[in-house]
């Protein structure tokens, strides 16, 4: 049996991962979040249930011990703990921006180091990172969100070249748009009502998160299990491949963005979200 370490799984893609590794009956599954109890679920489904809170050194260090005393080996990670926070970049807290990082790229970085030791001892290991079409594109009002998912694709290009010799493949998987509660962190990360020079601009970038995930564009999206179908090939292809994108949506944003120069894209946005100071 393989050991696999899935962070954020109390909902939407890691949820799924780890019900979907569980179904196969060839790994141990060991299902993380911050709190245990949103983890019943995947515990009656054969999952092994750890508080994991990615913003928490002792948390991550406790929880990585745990797997290895009780498994004596670490096959695999899939980093997939993470959210959204939307605003114009002048508007945003720095705090907040601070513990977004410290969520999708700190939290991130800090796993892979602590699992690390061990893949290499076994000449053999796998880490999975969840990235976003976000982490290719950037849209107005994203600032921080695509900051964070641009940083974990640079990470993981780095990895995968520093740990290959050692056994180790690193891959990222791209999803586009998903059929989860992802949207809501990200319009609730911003205040609606305050007023000032961006104050239309932040309206127009929530109303814009609400119309992708709610209207027709949502037809080139996907559920969370498409996404995990994608993570189970990374963790068990023989030569999975460097990155895997996910969804119409993520192919075909991604595609458009390279064929635009800058102002091209610009002329593109003004078309979705009104322009702050015209």
């Amino acid at each position: 049996m393989k050991t696999v370490i899935i962070t954020g799984c109390s909902s939407g893609i890691g949820q799924a991962t780890a019900a979907r590794l569980a179904r196969r009956g060839d790994w141990t599954v060991y299902a993380t979040a911050r709190r245990t109890d949103t983890l019943a679920e995947l515990e009656s489904a054969g999952c092994r249930t750890l508080a994991l809170d990615v913003t928490d050194e002792t948390s991550m260090v406790s929880a990585v011990d745990a797997v290895k005393t009780e498994s004596g080996r670490i096959d695999a990670l899939v980093n997939n703990a993470g959210y959204s926070q939307s605003g114009a970049a002048e508007t945003l807290d720095v705090e907040d921006v601070r513990t977004q990082f410290e969520t999708n790229v700190f939290g991130l970085l800090r796993l892979s180091q602590l699992v690390l030791p061990t893949m290499r001892e076994q000449r053999d290991g796998r880490i999975v990172n969840i990235s976003s079409m976000g982490g290719k594109i950037v849209f107005p009002g994203g600032g921080a969100y695509h900051a964070t998912k641009f940083a974990v694709e640079a990470f993981s290009d780095a990895m995968r070249f520093e740990v290959a010799g050692f056994g180790v493949k690193v891959v990222i998987v791209e999803p586009g748009l998903i059929t989860t509660n992802f949207d809501q962190a990200a319009l609730e990360s911003m205040d609606l009502e305050a007023q000032g020079p961006y104050a239309d601009f932040n309206r127009t970038v929530a109303s814009a998160t609400e119309d992708i995930y709610k209207g027709p564009m949502k037809r080139l999206g996907g559920p969370p299990d498409a996404v995990a179908k994608v993570i189970e090939k990374a963790l068990t292809a023989r030569r999975p491949r460097t990155r895997y994108k996910v969804t119409p949506s993520a192919t075909m944003t991604i595609v458009s963005r390279r064929m635009m120069s800058d102002r091209m894209w610009d002329t593109a946005m003004r078309t979705t979200f009104r322009q702050p100071g015209s």
